[in-house]
Parts: structure tokens; sequence; C-alpha cells
């Protein structure tokens, strides 16, 4: 029986280069990371391979399974990187699927357990691999937790939207908003219609968030366009204006109705394409749609934050934060 080919779908043509696959080791053994998880060296890479159909590099065995048993299990004389320079597991290899595939193993739920340790793991790796045009994205869900592939960064956000509302000052209670960023995270491949849903429901609880906390009143049932109107007032950005520069003041105000009218579509893409009004059919919703929803929400959040610190900054408003 031959090995197991890796588990990944994407098939590309790029190459993870030498620098690369060194950085991720440096940085798996400087975090002090056992890539097997709860696993053991044999049980995790059954997972990915036939071990027993793969040669034994130990003259007293005939089998993968045996030799790696012997040093890692019952003399423990291996040290932990040797995987990744071993040819018979294709990790040191010109093609990049065999790595991604094993990386993403590496955070499978089985493998391990805790979600804030996958999430912070992914990230580590993703910050590496981003260097030649990869990524682990979310490919579905197991029991609530996501099951990553790797595979190419097919849009600049990735399929990963990370808004790190954790350095936002302003942001006491962040928690809602990455419970949209994880559905988001888990979605946007596997459900595409989940993730412009979330999208939707992203700036929709920034906006309460903000007048929350600026202590600005909204009715309970008050819909997208009509909260972000109310932030767009606090922030005043209808009077936004670029300093003795007319033609400048005037684009800007130009791009500033544009995100006005790109959250009032994302609202309407939500119901036409999302999860809303108790479809009788399966949504159309396909990836692309939803990435060009994550990218919208994107590039709203972050200005809106950025401007609300700004209008913090200036004393136009009141700090959340001051006694």
């Amino acid at each position: 029986m031959p090995p197991l080919e890796p588990r990944i779908t994407e098939v590309t043509r790029r190459r993870i280069t030498e620098v690369t696959r060194r950085r991720i080791t440096d940085m798996l053994t400087l975090e002090g990371i056992w890539w097997w998880g709860t696993l053991n060296e044999v049980t995790f890479l059954e997972r990915l391979y036939d071990l027993d159909a793969l040669r034994s590099d130990d003259p007293r065995f005939t089998t993968a399974r045996q030799d790696i048993a012997k040093h890692c299990l019952d003399n423990d004389d291996w040290e932990a990187e040797w995987v990744f320079s071993d040819d018979r597991f294709g990790l040191n290899g010109e093609s990049p699927e065999p790595l991604l595939a094993f990386l993403a193993e590496m955070v499978h739920p089985v493998v391990r357990r805790d979600r804030d340790e996958v999430q912070r793991l992914v990230r580590l790796l993703n910050e590496i691999l981003a260097a030649d045009g990869f990524e682990l994205v979310p490919a579905r869900l197991i029991s609530g937790h996501p099951v990553y592939k790797g595979g190419s960064r097919v849009a600049f956000h990735g399929a990963r939207p990370d808004l790190k509302f954790e350095q936002r000052p302003l942001l006491t209670d962040a928690r809602v908003l990455h419970e949209h960023q994880r559905r988001i995270r888990a979605g946007l491949e596997s459900d595409p219609a989940a993730a412009i849903a979330s999208c939707k429901e992203l700036i929709e609880s920034l906006c309460k968030i903000i007048l929350d906390e600026q202590s600005v009143v909204y009715a309970a049932g008050e819909d997208l366009p009509d909260l972000f109107k109310r932030v767009t007032d606090l922030l005043g950005l209808s009077a936004d204006a670029v300093p003795d520069d007319a033609k400048a003041s005037q684009t800007v105000r130009m791009i500033l109705r544009t995100l006005t009218t790109t959250v009032r579509g994302l609202a309407e893409l939500r119901n036409q394409l999302g999860l809303g009004h108790g479809r009788s059919r399966p949504s159309p919703a396909l990836t692309r749609h939803a990435r060009l929803a994550l990218n919208s929400t994107v590039a709203v959040t972050e200005f809106v934050l950025d401007t609300w610190q700004n209008r913090i900054d200036r004393g136009v408003l009141t700090s959340p934060t001051s006694p």
C-alpha cells in the first residue's frame, strides 16, 4: 500500500522557500510547540501517512512506524524538529502541499483542543507563510471547532480577518466582535452565507458599541443603515475636510458617502445571499461574495475605529474610559 497523500485540496504552482521552512521550525522550537500536540509522534503521523508502507532508516527495522516508535517513544533520542528534514515525509521538498497539510493537521481539533492555542498557532504560522503567498484557512467545522486547510492567499485580507480589536483601547469589551470574527473565519469558505451575515452583524455590533459608549440613544430594532447614520453623525464624518484644500475635501466626502453606500450594500447582501428571512432555497452565496463582504467590512470597521479614536484624541468626544 503506497503512502497516504497529505490532506490538501488546493494545488498551487508556488513554492515554500527554504527560508520560510526554517522560520517555521525555528518558531516551533523557540515557542516550545510540539507538532504532535496531544497525540504522540506516531499517532500524529499516521493521520497523514501510511507508516507501515514507508521504509525504516534504522537497519534494525523495516518500517517507519518501527523506527519512529523506537527513537521517539522508547528512547526519546530524536530532536523534535527531526520530521522537517526527513525525506520520507516531503516537508523539505519543493512542493508546498506536504508541509501545508502537515501544518493544517497540527491545528486539527483532535490534535489541539484549546481553541485559543489553535488561534495563536495559526496566527504565528500565517505570519510566516504569508511571505510566500500561503495561509491556513478554516475549511469546515467539527463540533464547533474549525478544521483548517492550507492554500494560496487569494485575497488581500486572506480568509482570516484579523482586526486586532484587543489593540483598540476604546473597546473595553470586544468579546462580541471577536465572536463575529470567529464565525467569519469558520464560514468564509465552508459557509459563505453565514460569513456574509456575520460581516453585517460585526459592523452592526460595532455601531451599537460606539453609540452605547457615547450615550447615544437608538431604537431597539433599528437596522444597520440607520445605526451607521447615527455613528457618522456622532463622529462628524459628513463634515470631514482636508484643511486648505477644497478639492481634496470634496473627494474625501465622496469616499465617505461610498462607505455609507457600502454599509447599506452589506445589509442588502445579507438579506439576499445571507441567512436572513427564513429562506425556502439554499443561498447562492459563493466564497468570492463572502470575501467581498469581508474586505468591505474590514475597510469600514478600521476607518470607523480610527475616526472614533481621532475624535477622542482631539477632545471632540469624551473617552468612555475617562472617570
